[in-house]
């Protein structure tokens, strides 16, 4: 009963997040102009269409102006194609291709002249089929599903590791703690976590266990939260040439490099489809020929049923004013309809055909979460799942790839940013279980605990402050340092904390109608600092600047080549010099959403050899860990006031 209670919970918190993001949506289209929606990044207005061809099955539509396009629509992102009011129109697609006055869009079904005009709008679109396949998952979750949720619930104990194997490792260059994890990850009887901190090469150590599961002749599930860290295991696992890769998905939400490990790449270059493409012109030339006969459309068909029909034509009969001949001519339609519809069934059977002997003969599939529940693999049993970014994904999302296995393998680190939630009503979700399960089973767990991002007095305040002094620096990056980019030997320190308190303007505001904050002093000083590395050289990919505001990004990037984002924009990414603009500055001590010290654990461990904090120290010491951070910094004079 506890058990159905707790799923029935998830299925109701599920509801409330599909809803919030699709109200938060369809709400912003209605009421606000397209104009004002391309201001934030979510539409593109007044572009062209023309199409492309086709791309593994896809229509390939490339939209484009002679004005530039800037926007946060992505390669992967759904988005929505009108011409008048964008919630009138069905017609979706994925982006595939960006450029600077330009996007390309992928379509499955073919795309109407309308979309080919000038006055063309894109929105971002929110899709919630990741929330029926999960809300799916959990209504027939399966017993895998259902162990997974009793050792959270302390309802199940894990079972002991069994004893290691002997390993020869692929990759002679892990070192202790991921060979640990590694060993331990492979020896379980039911689960095992993999904590990966900040550039602790934890894609390296999940790479090497999934070629280590295949060696045992384990089938292997490797999963992930997104795309991008999905494709990045697999450019990793392409090294392997033994190996036989299949990636799940939309095609076009791949990386190009990727694009031949795709399930949609297998097929269309299989064997057996030469046979479909034969038969799709044999389909094309009876769809002609049925062209010449009489559609038995309501007007003609006066009541007969398509058996009706066929049996007065063989009896050479009429009736209710249809003539002979008009009955023989829909009879004759409705045969070849019959022809159509069956070599379509052939061909969905050469398909299913297909997709299964690629499917079997593969060593491991990949997906995101949400594929996992694709019917391609709906009937394949799994030896093990693998999943990363397991403390972005909610309980049931990560739920989709454990219920499909006998074992499952969660990387993750749960001292940074936990899954994104839009609904107040759905918070709980940003529980994870990967959370819950290092907490109640610590011993289940390993630590990587070797770094290899950043210079060393960069890792000291987050690896003292989250993780309890455990981490340690490689020596390949222990004195890493600007000096060595420049070719100079300027002995520039590798942190930098910029103290506005003595600032007689507080420089904390609201753009107009907007309930997030900016602070044009902050921002005027991150701009600058950008301008000065990029005048002595520093390439612009190489320098990122971070605040945790949306308004704030808004108002830099409008300032400067250099990428900038939100926090949650940089989980996972690295720069050489990354600027943080910490916004807040004011006499309340109120630092708002500052006080998610995950965030901050994001922020200050992105950079590889330089770190700028720009920042209010008065506002901030009123939190106990920014007051650690600044004192950190003072003692190591590393703090300049302006």
């Amino acid at each position: 009963m506890k058990m159905k209670k707790y799923i029935k919970n998830l299925i109701t918190l599920v509801n409330y997040e599909r809803d919030a993001e699709i109200d938060l949506m369809t709400r912003e289209i209605s009421t606000m102009s397209g104009q004002k929606r391309e201001e934030l990044g979510r539409a593109i207005n007044k572009v062209k269409g023309k199409r492309q061809g086709t791309e593994l099955g896809m229509q390939i539509v490339q939209f484009g102006r002679s004005e530039k396009i800037e926007t946060e629509i992505s390669v992967g992102d759904m988005v929505l194609i009108s011409t008048d009011n964008p919630l009138r129109s069905d017609l979706t697609g994925t982006v595939t291709e960006k450029g600077v006055r330009f996007i390309k869009v992928a379509f499955d079904k073919r795309v109407p002249k309308w979309a080919l005009k000038k006055k063309v709008r894109i929105d971002l679109y929110a899709n919630d089929i990741t929330f029926r396949r999960m809300e799916d998952n959990l209504n027939h979750l399966s017993l895998k599903g259902k162990n997974a949720l009793e050792y959270m619930l302390n309802d199940r104990n894990p079972k002991k590791n069994r004893p290691v194997p002997y390993i020869s490792y692929i990759d002679q260059s892990l070192n202790e703690s991921q060979k640990t994890a590694i060993e331990n990850a492979l020896s379980c009887e039911n689960f095992f976590l993999i904590h990966g901190p900040f550039g602790t090469g934890k894609t390296r150590t999940l790479v090497e266990l999934i070629s280590q599961e295949t060696r045992q002749g384990h089938k292997v599930l490797a999963t992930a939260e997104s795309n991008a860290a999905v494709d990045n295991i697999l450019e990793r696992l392409m090294e392997n040439k033994k190996l036989n890769l299949t990636r799940l998905g939309h095609p076009q939400r791949v990386s190009k490099h990727n694009i031949t490990q795709t399930l949609a790449y297998k097929v269309e270059n299989h064997e057996l489809n030469k046979k479909t493409k034969k038969i799709h012109k044999k389909i094309d030339k009876l769809i002609e020929k049925r062209k010449v006969y009489t559609k038995p459309t309501p007007q003609y068909r006066r009541g007969y049923g398509d058996y009706d029909i066929l049996y007065n034509a063989s009896k050479g009969k009429g009736g209710r004013g249809i003539s002979p001949d008009q009955m023989k001519s829909m009879a004759q339609w409705i045969a070849i309809n019959q022809e159509i519809d069956e070599t379509y069934n052939e061909i969905k059977r050469i398909e299913n055909r297909m997709i299964r002997d690629i499917i079997e003969q593969s060593n491991v599939i990949l997906s995101t979460n949400s594929s996992a529940a694709l019917e391609s693999i709906a009937r394949t049993k799994f030896d093990v799942a693998i999943i990363d970014e397991a403390s972005q994904a909610t309980i049931p999302s990560i739920l989709i790839p454990i219920s499909k296995t006998h074992r499952f393998i969660l990387a993750g680190d749960h001292k940074q940013l936990p899954p994104t939630i839009i609904s107040e009503k759905a918070h709980p979700l940003e529980k994870t279980l990967f959370e819950e399960l290092i907490r109640r089973y610590p011993f289940k767990s390993q630590l990587l605990n070797v770094q290899y991002r950043m210079n060393k007095t960069l890792m000291e305040f987050p690896n003292r402050e989250f993780y309890n002094s455990s981490l340690k620096s490689d020596s390949s990056v222990d004195r890493i340092t600007l000096d060595d980019l420049l070719g100079v030997d300027n002995n520039e320190e590798p942190l930098l904390f910029i103290d506005t308190s003595n600032i007689d303007d507080y420089g904390e505001s609201h753009l107009k109608d907007s309930k997030s904050i900016i602070n044009r002093i902050e921002a005027d000083i991150a701009v600058n600092l950008a301008n000065d590395y990029l005048a002595a050289g520093i390439s612009e990919e190489d320098i990122g600047i971070i605040s945790p505001y949306a308004d704030q990004v808004k108002i830099i990037q409008d300032k400067t080549p250099v990428e900038v984002k939100t926090v949650d924009g940089f989980q996972g990414r690295e720069k050489e010099i990354i600027i943080i603009s910490t916004v807040r500055s004011n006499d309340n001590e109120n630092i708002g959403f500052l006080r998610d010290l995950r965030r901050l654990n994001v922020a200050i461990t992105r950079a590889k050899r330089k770190l700028i904090i720009i920042g209010h120290k008065d506002t901030l010491i009123s939190n106990p860990t920014y007051a650690r951070l600044i004192k950190f910094v003072e003692d190591e004079n590393l703090l300049i006031k302006i």
